[in-house]
């Protein structure tokens, strides 16, 4: 038995979504259709889906494996819609944006959001590695990522450039000084991200270069924890420059062992390059 057209559109909103319910508000029909349908194709595939956990859906191998079709094509009948429709101005839809750092995909949601308020967007924070490890299996349509590997078929433009540095509540005995070494941090407590992260493989190989040692390091789960530890006077934390919101009650130093910038890059599976969602967010980032 074949499976319908209705059971592929329902699994692939709900693996996209990671949850029926929301699958069904994409999709405008009752959550019991949705999960009627997945469990008809469950039936025909003779295997498990989806594990339903706390936090949404889980998908099992044999639906990671449709999804990376199943998406394809969506994302393709997306595209004759869009063919077929008039390009006017946008006013529905959704993107699924991830990204490895708050800023800048923040600031750039937010300047998109303005110009197309009628636009649904998911937006998910993970490390570096579980960023790129989702890149690889397609698993969003758009990525913002600090120096993202180079995937066959991927479109990567870069947004910015920004170096690492030191961020320091203004009290801090250290704040003074114009800039600071690894070793000045060598006795003080250390913020970074959790491991996975692009800043632990960046200090990681600093410290390894220089022969430092950091004896106390604190690592967080993400880029806002890492400002709110240092403004509460736990440490001193090293992110790019660019990663924390501005706060008048810290400081930013140039760390001496690295000078160097790294680009923060916009980056779309090749498959979905075309759509008119992705090309108009392309825009906005940009500008």
């Amino acid at each position: 038995m074949k499976p319908s057209p209705y059971q592929i559109t329902a699994f692939t909103a709900a693996a996209r979504e990671r949850s029926f319910s929301k699958a069904a508000e994409s999709l405008g029909v009752t959550q019991s259709s949705i999960t009627q349908h997945v469990a008809k194709l469950e039936k025909i595939m003779g295997t498990l889906l989806f594990v339903r956990r706390r936090d949404g859906l889980e998908l099992t191998p044999a639906a990671e494996e449709l999804f990376q079709i199943s998406d394809r094509l969506r994302t393709l009948e997306q595209l004759v819609d869009e063919k077929v429709a008039s390009y006017g101005a946008l006013s529905d839809g959704h993107l699924r944006i991830i990204a490895n750092a708050p800023r800048p995909a923040l600031p750039v949601i937010a300047a998109y959001s303005r110009l197309y308020p009628q636009v649904r967007i998911g937006f998910s924070l993970y490390s570096w590695t579980i960023a790129m490890q989702k890149l690889h299996e397609r698993d969003m349509d758009i990525a913002i990522i600090t120096e993202p590997e180079v995937l066959e078929g991927v479109s990567i433009h870069e947004i910015n450039q920004t170096p690492y540095k030191a961020h320091l509540r203004r009290d801090h005995p250290l704040a003074t000084r114009k800039s600071l070494s690894l070793r000045d941090l060598a006795e003080e407590t250390v913020i970074m991200p959790e491991d996975g992260s692009f800043t632990q493989r960046v200090v990681s190989a600093k410290t390894r270069e220089y022969g430092i040692e950091l004896s106390r390091v604190i690592k967080t789960s993400t880029f806002p924890v890492v400002k709110e530890a240092v403004l509460h006077g736990v440490g001193v934390g090293i992110v790019l420059e660019d990663s924390l919101f501005p706060s008048r009650h810290l400081v930013a130093l140039p760390l001496k062992e690295m000078p160097e910038v790294y680009r923060h890059c916009l980056v779309t599976p090749p498959y979905k390059q075309d759509l008119r969602l992705v090309r108009s967010f392309l825009d906005v980032a940009l500008q």
